[in-house]
């Protein structure tokens, strides 16, 4: 039996190797359409995003994403599917890093992986927390972004 106050870990051997699983590549073309109704849907009027000749006499040479854009380029979720012990959910947090500005016309690809799994004790009981990562990539091969997310789930 388990000392008291001790949780019984919720995190199983099929858990544990679906670690560092990556899901298959997915390709988005980025198009000036979606660029510009991204922009209007967050409200940010910048004319790098918005206005092709404006953007064409600025330093990137012509209209580049928002960076909260990679939001809607999806990943194959494949590798991080796996069975959550819990029903609530919360978002532990984001953490981005940008290398290169991604341009109306690029070809990204995402990777997603499930990079980590880990538990605490919280007030209301166990917590498991779901750290996944997406990797995007242009048609040059270069990163132009990461993105790591925290589930926690209760």
């Amino acid at each position: 039996m388990p000392e008291e106050g001790t949780v019984t870990s919720v995190i199983t051997d099929e858990m544990k190797a679906a670690i560092g699983k990556k899901g298959k590549p997915v390709t988005h073309l980025i198009e000036k359409g979606a660029v510009r109704r991204f922009a209007q849907a967050i409200g940010d009027p910048n004319p790098l995003w918005n206005d092709e000749a404006k953007a064409r006499k600025t330093r990137y040479g012509g209209m580049v994403v928002p960076p909260t854009f990679f939001c809607s380029l999806a990943g194959d979720p494949a590798a991080m599917r796996i069975n959550l012990p819990y029903t609530r959910r919360l978002n532990g947090g984001d953490e981005w890093e940008y290398f290169q500005p991604v341009h109306v016309g690029d070809r990204i690809t995402v990777v997603s992986e499930l990079a980590d799994l880990y538990e605490r004790k919280g007030s209301l009981g166990n917590m498991l927390f779901v750290i996944t990562k997406q990797t995007y990539t242009n048609q040059f091969g270069e990163k132009v972004a990461i993105h790591k997310n925290t589930l926690i789930t209760y």
